[in-house]
């Protein structure tokens, strides 16, 4: 991905001079794998904010000075935000809409947010009530190294469009939608409602990726790969599977690998989103 010398956000809140006191959640491999399927790849949006609202307050403290990876790190996350604003400014503008641009906050161990705690283990994540999303970039050496992903710029780029697409949900009314149709449903139901958001957040991502290249030409060989690698590794089959061994289709919260590939390069290759109705129960071809 070519990102050198471009414009960077000034939407980014850098946290990683400071980490927090406290650990939110249990440690262990299954536990890191949990939280990445609750948070990041997890529940509906309400459920994901009811926890998180219970988790422990955390203190900041000093952390350790950034090394020159992580500044390069930071400087890319805030070209790929710019890239987000640039895009959606302009497909809400085509609608008449105004788009508000989110807050990216990078940190360090812990934090908080406005839906609650937040650690390492918690894998990046989109707080509705707060506008901002929250991402710990030692995730990525997880996405690589633990679930398998090619890694690669790309592979950030597409996680930051991912939570970027859930704002455009929040901004265009989903979350609000979701959370009465899940009024009485069950477990297994809203389930089904939480793979149709997160579908429509990889969508979005694809969305994102079509005119970012379009608008900057970005992109350059390998890399749409790597962000479909990246979007595999995080399919719920994926996950189960490497945490329990098996999987259960009715405790699917994100979407099959399958599917989270489909809908990323339907939005890559079409980039209209009214393409994006993940809702209607459509399957992969």
């Amino acid at each position: 991905m070519q990102w050198f010398g471009r414009r960077e956000s000034d939407n980014v809140d850098d946290r990683r001079g400071f980490t927090g006191g406290h650990a939110i959640f249990g440690g262990g491999i299954i536990g890191v794998i949990i939280i990445v399927i609750k948070l990041f790849m997890g529940e509906s949006p309400t459920q994901v904010m009811s926890e998180a609202q219970q988790a422990p307050q955390t203190t900041q403290t000093a952390a350790a000075p950034l090394s020159a990876e992580d500044e390069k790190m930071g400087h890319m996350v805030r070209v790929i935000l710019a890239d987000n604003e640039d895009v959606w400014n302009k497909l809400f503008t085509q609608q008449g809409k105004q788009y508000e641009e989110p807050k990216l906050v990078l940190f360090r161990g812990a934090t908080q947010s406005d839906c609650g705690g937040a650690n390492s283990a918690t894998g990046p994540f989109y707080c509705p009530t707060d506008h901002k999303v929250y991402i710990d970039l030692s995730f990525f050496d997880e996405l690589k190294n633990r679930f398998g992903a090619n890694g690669g710029d790309f592979a950030v780029a597409y996680v930051i469009a991912h939570e970027v697409g859930h704002h455009v949900q929040n901004l265009l009314g989903t979350f609000d939608k979701v959370q009465a149709a899940e009024q009485g449903l069950s477990e297994k139901e809203i389930n089904k409602i939480s793979v149709s958001v997160e579908l429509q957040a990889d969508f979005y991502a694809g969305v994102f990726a079509h005119y970012d290249d379009e608008m900057n030409h970005v992109i350059e060989p390998g890399d749409i790969e790597n962000a479909l690698s990246a979007a595999s590794a995080v399919g719920d089959d994926h996950l189960q599977k490497q945490a329990q061994g098996y999987i259960v289709p009715d405790a699917f919260t994100h979407g099959t690998s399958a599917e989270r590939v489909y809908w990323f390069k339907k939005g890559y290759k079409t980039g209209d989103i009214s393409e994006g109705n993940t809702f209607a129960n459509q399957q992969p071809q």
